[in-house]
């Protein structure tokens, strides 16, 4: 078990289900650290990411929160219609907004203090839309090897809980307001490889979305690295060694 974890479980209204959340760390940045498609809280553990960055973690400079995907397990469900998928997806980010967010919040005793969030494949596109719908929470985004054209899966069945639930729905048509501006004091960084199983023009079709909005971001193309743990163990620690003090 990692040194400094602390797991929690309660049950969401939201999700009518119970969700775990799980804690790396005691001091530092707050990072909302999303699963795959199908993973749970303790995914990164188990595939090593937090022994990558547990010298982040142990200088003090970042603390991770992680929760389930469980919206992510939905969009997996053979039997889930699309609109039961979106809706889902819909119920997470307000689940992750309404419930995670205080729980991070009180555990840094800051109420207001700016997360971090990051993610690998489907996580990366939660982390996407975390930052986009609630930029008065999310201060950066790392959004790596990103799956983010969720109406694929949405089985031609589409709906409003669809629309809002995808950045590159929603976002072409945001207009000037409040979201935008807080938005544009963000930073946004896609991260993909070009190897096995990765898919950078979707990367490239986000960069094209925030670009017309003018929001902060980048596009790094990591050539020959595969859609993996390995890679994704790799681009997370030096990423943060950046942004974080």
């Amino acid at each position: 078990m990692f040194p400094y974890k602390l797991a929690s479980r309660w049950y969401s209204t939201r999700l009518r289900q119970e969700v775990l959340v799980a804690r790396f760390g005691y001091y530092g940045q707050p990072l909302l650290l999303f699963p795959t498609a199908g993973g749970d809280a303790e995914e990164s553990e188990r595939f090593l990411m937090m022994r990558a960055l547990r010298p982040l973690i142990e200088g003090g400079r970042i603390k991770v929160y992680s929760c389930d995907s469980v919206a992510g397990r939905t969009w997996l469900d053979p039997n889930a219609s699309g609109l039961e998928r979106a809706a889902m997806q819909n119920a997470y980010h307000h689940f992750v907004v309404n419930e995670v967010v205080p729980a991070i919040r009180q555990d840094c005793r800051s109420p207001e203090i700016p997360i971090m969030t990051a993610g690998a494949s489907l996580g990366a596109y939660n982390a996407l839309a975390a930052i986009t719908r609630a930029p008065e929470i999310f201060s950066h985004a790392i959004c790596m090897s990103g799956t983010f054209d969720i109406q694929r899966w949405s089985k031609g069945q589409h709906s409003l809980d669809l629309y809002f639930s995808s950045p590159l729905h929603f976002l072409p048509n945001l207009p000037e307001g409040e979201q935008l501006n807080k938005l544009r004091e963000r930073f946004i960084l896609l991260a993909t490889g070009d190897g096995r199983w990765e898919e950078p023009e979707q990367s490239h079709r986000v960069a094209h979305v925030l670009a017309a909005k003018q929001i902060p971001h980048r596009v790094d193309i990591w050539h020959d690295w595969d859609h993996d743990w390995i890679t994704w163990r790799d681009m997370l620690p030096k990423y943060l060694d950046k942004m974080v003090p």
